[in-house]
């Protein structure tokens, strides 16, 4: 008879979570999801577009009740600091995943701390293909890879009449990815490659590759590099006389492209990920409450903090659960997920596979779709 009573207020106990089937007993509280991301340095309204989504969830009731808290820690653009900001995720194990990193040269390393760890990593900015080439688990990407992006813009090459290029990159895993992808796509898109280059001394230099140049009959250069760096290079090339159309990727996706590059860029085609002027209602009351919020229209890395946050808040309530291998199984199970960046939907790997590349060009100091 003891034993009967016993089992009775045992159960009694376990009803309500019985009862639920959500999140579980072992998780109450807020749910922390980590952010990683360079803020002081180049923040690009990443963190506002973090924290409106955050704050959104939290106003609609959070996520089956439970509100999200945001960890930011600053991983300075830094292997070094980068990795130490991962092992102290890694060690926080209230932490349910981690948004970050924006570079590709930080976020590889890194995603083998997540992984050994077993914590979700969704990185809203790295596009070099190796991030998930290693089959983990845990590791994904909610934009498109360095292959998607060339593809598009190798495609765009050829549809504007280029026949021979020339590649500019920088010397880490984003830029060799992205010249690497561009001149495999270049191929296929029935483009040759003539020269690429990652260094140059100083303008007499580049003057001298714009002669070589010249006389191999280029007529564009594609450039896979970030921000200063990529701008920097348009604007020399404007010093010593280069006229040929300039492409580029995402991470040329800024301001700084004229404010840098100054006329020089005009004209400068990017691949990149977010189109301010879609007509899709998820995307217009994005702009409209980033805008209010903040009293300045938002950029292609404020619209991926966005999407991250709801994507991984929309992985935990389908799964029910903050359990890395629940969350993981519930990201892969998205499909077509409408973000204010494009239809989600993710594979096998954790690639980022729905159509979200959209093409922008610089006409009168403004990027343009």
């Amino acid at each position: 008879m003891k034993k009967i009573v016993f089992m009775a207020f045992v159960l009694v106990l376990l009803l309500p979570t019985l009862a639920t089937g959500c999140l579980g007993t072992k998780n109450k509280g807020d749910i922390a999801i980590g952010v990683a991301w360079p803020f002081a340095s180049n923040n690009s309204m990443f963190r506002e577009g973090v924290e409106l989504a955050a704050k959104e969830i939290n106003q609609g009731g959070g996520i089956k009740g439970r509100n999200i808290k945001l960890v930011m820690k600053d991983d300075e653009a830094s292997v070094a600091a980068g990795m130490a900001v991962a092992q102290s995720f890694a060690g926080e194990r209230q932490v349910a995943a981690v948004i970050g990193h924006r570079n590709s040269f930080v976020s590889i390393p890194a995603s083998r701390i997540y992984e050994e760890a077993g914590l979700v990593m969704l990185s809203p900015a790295s596009t070099a293909p190796e991030l998930t080439s290693k089959g983990y688990r845990f590791v994904f990407r909610s934009l498109p890879s360095d292959d998607e992006i060339a593809k598009k813009m190798a495609a765009f090459c050829s549809q504007q009449g280029h026949k021979r290029m020339v590649i500019y990159y920088s010397e880490d895993s984003y830029g060799m990815g992205l010249a690497n992808s561009f001149e495999d796509q270049a191929k296929e898109a029935g483009l040759k490659v003539v020269d690429r280059i990652s260094y140059y001394g100083d303008l007499r230099d580049l003057e001298r590759l714009r002669n070589k140049w010249q006389a191999l009959d280029y007529d564009g250069i594609f450039i896979a590099a970030a921000m200063p760096a990529g701008a920097e290079f348009i604007a020399d090339g404007g010093r010593v006389g280069i006229s040929v159309p300039y492409y580029a990727g995402n991470a040329m996706d800024s301001p700084q492209l004229y404010e840098i590059g100054g006329k020089a860029a005009e004209g400068t085609v990017v691949g990149t990920i977010f189109n301010p002027d879609e007509n899709r209602e998820e995307v217009r009351k994005f702009v409209e409450a980033f805008t209010k919020e903040y009293n300045e229209p938002p950029g292609a890395y404020a619209a991926q903090g966005y999407d991250a946050v709801k994507l991984l808040a929309a992985a935990i309530g389908q799964a029910g659960d903050a359990d890395a291998a629940a969350l993981a199984a519930s990201l892969r199970e998205l499909k077509n997920w409408p973000g204010v960046s494009g239809y989600h939907s993710f594979d096998q790997y954790g690639n980022d596979v729905g159509d979200l590349v959209v093409i922008k060009v610089l006409r009168d100091g403004e990027l343009q779709l």
